[in-house]
């Protein structure tokens, strides 16, 4: 794992992956609060085409740019091929496994749950509608005094 500067990491192109404004609050909160699980999920980078390239993380990388971190944690894969690049990107957005919704309701706290991004939880189920409307709304991050 190497820092390295935001200025000389891109992101990938055509990235299929997004996430709504509310998951993107949570993931700049979870960064600004737990700095050192950010580091410890080090963004993934690829040089194949003679720059660094962002393959997994870059959401993360938007955060932490939207934080105002000038370096971030990142982990460099040489030698790669373009169809394992893509492998990559795809694997690393692949939630496997199930939740066990009985351990969560009787032994975790369902309102830091959501906080977390935990979706689809039987509590507090948001309706599409909510979802949109919040997704729309704009908030300035405190930290930086940038649009998130």
């Amino acid at each position: 794992m190497k820092y390295r500067k935001i200025s000389e990491i891109k992101l990938l192109e055509n990235n299929p992956r997004t996430i709504s404004n509310r998951q993107f609050k949570i993931l700049c909160t979870s960064i600004k609060n737990n700095i050192d699980y950010f580091e410890a999920r080090p963004l993934i980078l690829s040089d194949r085409t003679g720059k660094l390239v962002v393959i997994a993380g870059n959401q993360r990388y938007k955060a932490a740019e939207s934080l105002g971190l000038k370096e971030v944690p990142t982990y460099l894969m040489k030698n790669l091929t373009e169809e394992t690049e893509r492998e990559i990107v795809i694997r690393d957005n692949i939630s496997n496994g199930n939740w066990s919704f009985e351990l969560l309701a009787n032994e975790w706290d369902s309102i830091k749950l959501k906080d977390w991004g935990l979706e689809g939880f039987p509590f507090e189920i948001e309706t599409k509608e909510q979802e949109v409307k919040e997704d729309k709304q704009i908030e300035i991050c405190d930290k930086c005094g940038k649009q998130i």
